[in-house]
């Protein structure tokens, strides 16, 4: 055996070491925060504030009707900038990436500027009696903005990653392009999407700084963890904090597993 093919794995052995120290202490900086929760937590003495409940509510319900819509309306703009070429194409995925980075706070305002009440657009939906502040509607109009980016982005590269040419012998043998979009794009896409939808999920039921602006009432869980800070103290946040982790995290957790279920091409 050549003596370079003898040493090769001596010199591998403490790189291999040190990145495994390093990826453990990346693990267990990330873990830190999670574990002084479970540490700090005055369990015999937890309870729920006023309106923790009702928060839990409107954070829950709400952000599935803002994860429909981001769904049904970011699913075709996804496939779109995935499978076509058209002009202004740049231009989209620029305000794509515009709304990704701009930060919520930032977005809150350009929101109220948009839909407020002496806009345009917010005195055209007062007529018809929808009000976009301070109202259900703001709310779940604040979950779409600060989610539907993160999903858009997701599905896109879920779609990308599927060769065409399966899609063209599909098409090739008859079948509709819809057909085709729901037995071949969809089924060899899944794994993307359902990461795509549990992010915005969490995006959309997480959000604070747009939420704030222009929904602050009715309270959600991350607004009502605000107010418990600053009217109570910070052993009034664990009981909706502990409520937040239990059901915001099993669903991207289920439908990643969901997802990876079968997973193989063969």
């Amino acid at each position: 055996m050549p003596a370079g093919a003898a040493a090769r794995p001596i010199g591998q052995a403490p790189r291999r070491r040190a990145v495994l120290a390093l990826g453990a202490a990346a693990l267990a900086l990330l873990s830190l925060p999670f574990a002084a929760l479970v540490l700090s937590t005055p369990w015999a003495s937890l309870q729920l504030q006023r309106g923790d409940a009702a928060a839990l509510l409107v954070s829950v319900g709400y952000t599935l009707v803002a994860l429909l819509i981001v769904v049904l309306f970011g699913t075709p703009l996804a496939w779109l900038l995935a499978r076509h070429e058209f002009r202004g194409k740049r231009i989209a995925e620029a305000l794509l990436l515009l709304g990704l980075l701009t930060p919520p706070l930032a977005m809150g305002l350009l929101l109220v500027i948009t839909y407020g009440p002496y806009t345009p657009l917010g005195r055209a939906a007062g007529h018809l009696g929808i009000g976009l502040t301070n109202t259900a509607a703001a709310f779940v109009l604040a979950q779409v903005y600060a989610s539907a980016p993160y999903f858009i982005v997701a599905a896109r590269a879920a779609f990308e990653a599927v060769p065409m040419e399966l899609e063209q012998m599909s098409l090739s043998l008859g079948q509709s392009p819809w057909r085709t979009f729901v037995r071949i794009t969809l089924p060899l896409s899944r794994l993307g999407l359902t990461a795509g939808i549990a992010l915005a999920w969490v995006r959309a039921l997480g959000e604070f700084g747009i939420v704030l602006i222009m929904a602050y009432y009715p309270q959600g869980i991350p607004v009502k963890l605000w107010v418990n800070l600053e009217d109570v103290g910070v052993g009034a946040v664990y009981p909706l904090l502990w409520l937040f982790f239990v059901i915001g995290l099993p669903l991207p957790l289920l439908l990643g597993m969901a997802s990876r279920r079968g997973v193989r091409v063969a």
